[in-house]
Parts: C-alpha cells; structure tokens; sequence
C-alpha cells in the first residue's frame, strides 16, 4: 500500500499534526495562565496536581484490589443470590471507586482552571453517593433509628442538592 514500510497515511500525518498542534496549545494555555496567576493561584495549581496524582494512584490499586476479590469470591464461593455479603463487598467497594473518582474530576477541574474552587453541588453529589453506598453495605442488624437517621439525611441532602442546581445558571452538572 506504502511505496515505503515507514511512510505515513496523509489521514495519519494530519493526525499526528492535530495532536502535536493540541498539545501546543495546551502547553501555551497553561504557560499563558500560569504568568498571570498569583502565588497563592499557583500553589492551589500544583496542590491540586498532587491531589489528582495521589487520588489517581489510589483509585487504580481499589481497582486492582476489586479485581481480585471478584476473581477470589467466583472463584472459592458458590455464587449464591441470597448470600447478600459478597454482594456488600462488591458494591461497596464500587460505589466507593465511584466517590473517588468523583472527587479526582472536580479536582482536576480546578486543576484545568475550569472552577476556582470545589463547587458546593459536587460536595454534595459526593455525600448523596458516599450516603446512598451506606446503605448498600448495610446489614441486617441495622436499628430502625439509624436507618431513618441515614434516610432523612439523604432526603436532606437531595432537596439542598435539588435547590443549588435549579439556582445553578449553566444548567450543567
């Protein structure tokens, strides 16, 4: 197809050349950004760098930890629907990957300059997840008062949530 082994496709030159030229760009922006940025603008930059860094570190060991539980609990114990514990675990630890990876992106978008600071509606969604994983992972045992406690929080934390986003210009999440 190639006169050459090592001669490009015009789709795949154009390609590398959009690539090279976006990351150009970003480089610029974030060069052009970082000269007007206060000191303390840029400390918050490289905080919330390390912050996405760790978060990210952390998120791909839940997930190779998740892997292995899944593989260990198919493996050694019978797959049965009324056994809610392996489930618990499970689901648990999912909707925990999932507060974190809701953390790691408001973070990278103060990281991207999108948001200056942690927006109070993703504080939320992130305790309406870490809520309604509290009750995934419940057992059987749970006082009727805990569950009514858990339940009115979440009630409360839906309608706060409910209220800043119709108050939210944008209409984005």
């Amino acid at each position: 197809m190639h006169d050459k082994p090592d001669e490009k496709t015009i789709g795949e030159r154009l390609e590398q050349e959009e690539a090279a030229r976006a990351r150009m760009s970003l480089r610029e922006e974030l060069r052009r950004y970082w000269q007007v940025m206060t000191v303390y603008e840029r400390f918050e930059q490289v905080i919330a760098l390390v912050l996405s860094i760790v978060i990210a570190v952390v998120i791909v060991v839940a997930v190779v930890e998740l892997i292995e539980i899944v593989v260990v609990i198919l493996i050694t114990e019978p797959l049965n629907p009324m056994q809610s514990d392996a489930f618990q675990l499970v689901f648990g630890m999912i909707m925990t990957l999932l507060i974190a990876l809701e953390f790691k992106h408001s973070i990278v978008k103060v990281a991207m300059r999108r948001e200056s600071i942690i927006q109070v509606k993703t504080v939320i969604l992130i305790s309406l997840i870490a809520l309604a994983r509290k009750f995934v992972v419940l057992d059987a045992q749970t006082s009727p008062a805990k569950i009514a406690a858990l339940a009115g929080a979440l009630l409360a934390l839906g309608i706060v949530y409910w209220l800043v986003r119709d108050r939210d210009p944008s209409g984005a999440d």
